[in-house]
């Protein structure tokens, strides 16, 4: 369960969804191992992270195989996809 926003430096709790931004990460695809399951199995380990409003004017949250789920200024991310 989401009980504050994903950002570390934020103290904020959840309460409402509408406010701030909600993502939904598919953990099996973080996993440096590969999965277990066979393909007619397709299980997802799925979990749900939340940016309060303030912190999601200015952040966003990427996923990265190995590190997993990190809190990134918008500015950088849209940077490194340019």
């Amino acid at each position: 369960m989401i009980s504050k926003c994903a950002n570390p430096e934020c103290s904020a709790p959840f309460r409402y969804l509408r406010d701030g931004k909600l993502f939904r990460v598919d953990l099996d695809q973080l996993a440096s191992l590969p999965t277990a399951h066979s393909d007619s199995e397709k299980w997802h380990r799925l979990e749900h992270f939340w940016l309060c409003g303030r912190c999601a004017a200015t952040m966003t949250l990427v996923a990265e195989k190995g590190r997993g789920v990190l809190a990134l200024p918008l500015s950088q991310v849209l940077r490194k996809a340019s």
